[in-house]
């Protein structure tokens, strides 16, 4: 399809306006296979594990598989490689040198929470408390008085992994954070908004039960002790190692009366990663080799072994090229330098309760598709990546060439405040990068909320980038 005729004054577009009977339910029915993904897949490890898996019964093999057999990778092969269950990076391999570029979509899949701490359990009070260390930027008074459930692993001294889930099934317990009733409040409620819950105090209660037990000092705790034991067979030095993430109980809801939008935990920035994956394996063949990295850590600075700044993908992408025959030093910095890659991660919303934070020219809107940002930063743009023109022409042709419904947007108004994402550290390899995703609101709460014809188009985005950048 060739591109439309522009008018000379620009208008984003609603989508909702473009759908046939037949697209509408094609929107409809991948928004329930995103609600289901965001229900069932609450933490990296999740999301990882679901995704391999889905990859797998798509004819994606593992690349220690290619490593260990010594097989020749050829146009048409689809790998995968994963790291320390957090990472999954899949390869859809072209059939142009890779030194030509990729075409890469960039997302994290890690999302703001409570970590439980290294020694979490005690007592107190006679009730069987969880100590926690919130992970990434949230409003802790959003965290009081909220079902909460369990999402993990432990790793026992043997080397054992016992997986943990509580609080999703029906008849499941949950957890949560108690919060002050209003009639003792009054000092809280003078207190400024950000100061009102404090994160040492951010503890959870989990049991209010006592073995029967005289000699027994902390019998509530004993209890909790026993219960695990019992079900995961587990003490309490497992603790110690154990990766074990406090996240809002409860599925993924369709939202509002229309059901137009969804309501999740983690929208931020598992929508990205799901459209991404779904784009990838709606790929026939390429000419370009395309790359979905999925990535852990955005949320604290991208650090880590399993963050965008470990060499990982680098190392990745290495291995790649020289199953394939084609890895030299100079070859891998080459590819690098001359990938293309869409930085896959959300946007601020337009929110209607609150436009003082917003430059309405400038914001992302709900059903106006997925959203460019040609720079984020704060302040001044600092620490962005700022997209050059000559790369954001080339996504607008193929965007309109497709038919895909989009716009672009600042985080806010420019000394409100602003965000970050990976985009500027793989554009430190030379390659065109640019932050591109879904619109959403509550950014960053328990619960996200998003559009479904955003998710759709965004999807509808990605795939066109695979094909032609």
């Amino acid at each position: 399809m060739e591109p439309k005729e522009r008018d000379l004054n620009k208008s984003y577009e609603h989508a909702w306006n473009k759908y046939s009977d037949e697209e509408m339910e094609a929107v409809f029915d991948f928004g329930k296979q995103y609600r289901h993904f965001m229900s069932v897949c609450k933490t990296e490890r999740e999301c990882v594990d679901e995704l391999t898996k889905k990859a797998q019964e798509n004819g994606y093999v593992d690349i220690q598989h290619i490593i260990k057999e010594g097989i020749k990778i050829k146009a048409g092969h689809k790998i995968y490689a994963t790291n320390k269950g957090k990472n999954l990076f899949l390869f859809h391999v072209g059939s142009e040198p890779f030194d030509k570029g990729l075409r890469i979509l960039g997302a994290h899949i890690d999302s703001p929470r409570l970590d439980l701490k290294q020694n979490p359990l005690y007592e107190d009070s006679d009730f069987a408390m969880f100590d926690t260390h919130y992970y990434g930027g949230i409003k802790k008074y959003q965290w009081v008085a909220l079902p909460l459930a369990i999402h993990g692993v432990v790793v026992k001294q043997d080397g054992t992994v016992q997986n943990i889930v509580i609080g999703e099934e029906d008849d499941d317990p949950v957890i949560g954070v108690s919060d002050l009733l209003v009639h003792l409040a009054q000092d809280q409620l003078n207190k400024k908004l950000g100061d009102a819950i404090e994160g040492e105090n951010l503890n959870i209660c989990i049991g209010s039960i006592p073995v029967k037990d005289e000699d027994e000092k902390e019998k509530v705790k004993q209890n909790i002790l026993r219960l695990l034991n019992e079900k995961y067979d587990i003490c309490e030095e497992d603790f110690v190692s154990a990766e074990l993430e406090v996240v809002p109980a409860g599925r993924a809801r369709d939202y509002g009366l229309d059901r137009s939008m969804i309501m999740a935990y983690g929208h931020d920035d598992r929508v990205c990663a799901y459209t991404s994956f779904e784009a990838l394996m709606k790929i026939e063949q390429t000419d370009k080799t395309c790359v979905v990295a999925l990535v852990d850590k955005e949320e604290i600075g991208s650090v880590g072994s399993t963050g965008a700044h470990s060499l990982f993908f680098e190392n990745t992408v290495a291995e790649v090229m020289y199953a394939a025959g084609e890895y030299t030093d100079l070859a891998l910095r080459r590819t690098l330098a001359n990938s293309k890659m869409l930085s896959s991660d959300v946007s601020a919303g337009f929110d209607p309760n609150y436009p003082s934070v917003m430059e309405k020219r400038n914001s992302a809107y709900f059903g106006k598709g997925m959203v460019f940002n040609k720079y984020t930063g704060a302040r001044g743009k600092s620490g962005c990546n700022d997209a050059h023109p000559e790369y954001m022409a080339e996504l607008r042709r193929i965007m309109n060439r497709h038919n895909v419904t989009w716009q672009t947007a600042e985080l806010g108004k420019v000394d409100q405040g602003g965000g970050g994402t990976i985009a500027y550290i793989l554009a430190n390899y030379g390659m065109d990068v640019i932050d591109c995703g879904v619109p959403v609101h509550n950014m960053h709460a328990p619960w996200e909320i998003v559009s479904k014809a955003d998710v759709y188009e965004t999807m509808r985005g990605y795939y066109a980038f695979l094909l032609e950048a």
